[in-house]
């Protein structure tokens, strides 16, 4: 029916007040969306504490997200929904968040959660060591209340066949020792060392920093506050504060002694603390403890012996570039450091040697790519860790928008001794040319893995024999990865190759974060490459196609006993050409390497 002239289109609403109550009640308490329940909303509050006036940060997600997975077992969906009402974080976003991180369970409200969960590491070093044999027989002896699950790399290759059990590292790990840390749980985390003892990486230069297998231990003796202040520690830090200590003479100092980043880029340290001092305040400093190239464990070897080498590392730099917040990110694997690291800190906070920027350590959650600068960044935000486009970089726009100093935790650790000893003490290093020390993270067929503090140059037949006591009885050198699951795969008769920066890359491979992965002749190049394979597709975040696509359609192509060597080379080239970061530019390398060097496995 038609309205007449007088009628309006739509009849108006009475006012607000004549409306009758029930139905303003009904309008004003429909929420949209799903609601929390009482009890998880109280329990959420519970675990992340007391909503300040301001609101809950929105980059402390994450941490939000560990609390209520180390409290329940797994992220319940409840949860989640009433952590999104606490912190006013749309529900969408909480999910994404926790749904991209490995070490976060996502599950219903109602569903029963395993009593523990046990990772076997089954990337290359440890699948070499028995990590398959492991996976097989652990759930039928751990019975069905314990979860066994394959997990990658967890950064004690050295150790391998490596385990985690729940929280506690479970080295060169056996059914039996595994079976007796889960008997042991909740209560298997290891007592921190007594006695505190004096570390001195600058005595280990051209050593064995590990010790032999037999000796190897999961908490080793540590160098604590005091005994490192008693030592002369973060006497530059406080001097630079004073005005005692030349800025600019600490600068020319990591430039003369050829100081890189010691992540894997290699960039010069000194160059990029001038990079990001140019920028206006406020200026920041991410560090990234991440290590989760498979191969690699320098970082943690380092940070178990002496977090305050770091930390006074880390001070020089705040003083000298000018940066006014800290944020120190470490790899969820590392449990016992994260507690080490953060009893440090607290006790270097509650006793200063200099005024201190603001220092929060920030716990990853299962996620390779957050390696990767920008990613890292993203996590710490408390996002999903997915690379950036670039421009604009980091140094310029990073963390919170503000200009960001990145960098790799040992090339922090070595700032002291370069300027105490002299750039000459650590450029005097070095072989075939090159100059400097590097951390070698060794594991694999050889008699005494570990990190090995080498020169520069050496060779990796040179680094097996005078540190790492040769190759295993029955074992010949074959092949080798010299930089990780991403720096390609050489054959024995290229190991008289310089390892450095810029030494392999004519080879179409790169040192990266020196993780040297030794094959012997019982061994096969192809299976090394489909293993590094495989962890790539389990790592790519996601974000970009080729890499997404690329590493899954390779690792099922990589199977076959003869390659589709055309569709490789093609998925390789549009992997490398068109992924956003160097997860996907780099996951090409094996395949490449086994097509040159190792033809004869896959005809």
């Amino acid at each position: 029916m038609n309205p007449t002239p007088n009628e309006p289109a739509v009849a108006a609403l009475p006012p607000a007040g004549e409306r009758p109550v029930h139905e303003r009640i009904r309008r004003q308490a429909k929420l949209k969306g799903r609601q929390p329940e009482a009890q998880a909303l109280a329990e959420v509050q519970e675990c992340i504490g007391p909503r300040p006036d301001e609101g809950h940060r929105r980059d402390l997600l994450i941490e939000h997200l560990h609390r209520l997975n180390d409290r329940f077992g797994a992220l319940r969906e409840p949860h989640l929904v009433a952590l999104a009402r606490e912190t006013g974080i749309p529900m969408a976003e909480v999910y994404e968040v926790a749904s991209f991180y490995h070490h976060f369970d996502v599950v219903p409200g109602d569903a029963a959660v395993p009593k523990l969960t046990v990772r076997v590491c089954d990337s290359l070093s440890c699948a070499m060591a028995g990590a398959r044999d492991l996976l097989e027989r652990l759930p039928a002896l751990l019975g069905a209340e314990v979860r066994v699950v394959a997990a990658p790399c967890i950064g004690r290759c050295e150790q391998a066949p490596a385990v985690a059990v729940h929280q506690t590292a479970v080295p060169h790990a056996t059914p039996d020792t595994v079976l007796q840390a889960v008997r042991r749980h909740p209560d298997t985390a290891p007592v921190a060392p007594v006695a505190p003892a004096a570390f001195d990486p600058a005595a280990q230069a051209q050593r064995s920093v590990s010790p032999p297998p037999g000796q190897v231990q999961v908490l080793p003796a540590v160098t604590d506050c005091a005994l490192y202040r008693a030592g002369g520690g973060y006497a530059l830090p406080a001097a630079l504060a004073r005005g005692e200590a030349d800025r600019e003479a600490v600068l020319r100092a990591l430039e003369d002694a050829g100081l890189r980043g010691l992540g894997g880029a290699g960039f010069p340290a000194g160059r990029k603390w001038r990079i990001v001092r140019e920028q206006p305040a406020p200026r920041l400093l991410a560090v990234n403890i991440d290590e989760g190239e498979p191969g690699t464990f320098k970082d943690r070897t380092f940070l178990e012996r002496d977090p305050h080498r770091f930390l006074e590392g880390m001070l020089v730099a705040v003083q000298v570039v000018g940066i006014e917040a800290v944020y120190i990110y470490l790899r969820d694997e590392y449990h016992d450091a994260r507690r080490l690291l953060q009893r440090e800190i607290d006790r270097l906070v509650a006793d200063p040697p200099c005024p201190l920027p603001r220092i929060e350590l920030r716990r990853g959650a299962g996620a390779y790519v957050c390696g990767e600068e920008s990613a890292m960044i993203e996590s710490i935000e408390g996002r999903r860790g997915e690379p950036r486009l670039r421009p604009p970089y980091i140094a310029q726009v990073g963390l919170f928008g503000r200009p960001t100093l990145e960098h790799n935790f040992e090339t922090l650790y070595w700032v002291r001794d370069i300027v105490e000893r002299g750039p000459q003490w650590f450029a005097g290093f070095g072989r075939h040319g090159r100059q400097g020390l590097r951390s070698f993270s060794v594991s694999g067929r050889v008699k005494f893995p570990g990190v090995k503090l080498a020169p520069a140059g050496i060779t990796v037949r040179e680094l097996i024999a005078e540190y790492c006591g040769g190759m295993q009885d029955g074992h010949e050198l074959y092949a080798y990865l010299p930089g990780g699951a991403s720096g390609g795969i050489l054959p024995a008769s290229m190991a008289d190759l310089p390892l450095d920066f810029d030494t392999l890359q004519p080879h179409g491979c790169f040192i990266g974060s020196a993780a040297v992965i030794v094959l012997g002749q019982h061994d096969r190049a192809r299976d090394a490459a489909l293993n590094v394979m495989r962890f790539f597709e389990h790592e790519s975040c996601g974000q970009c196609t080729p890499c997404r696509v690329g590493t899954a359609k390779a690792a099922a192509l990589m199977v076959a006993r003869q390659w589709d060597h055309a569709t490789l080379d093609d998925l390789a080239q549009v992997m490398g050409d068109a992924s956003i970061c160097g997860l996907g530019q780099a996951a090409p390398n094996p395949i490449r390497c086994v097509q040159k060097y190792f033809p004869h496995e896959i005809r």
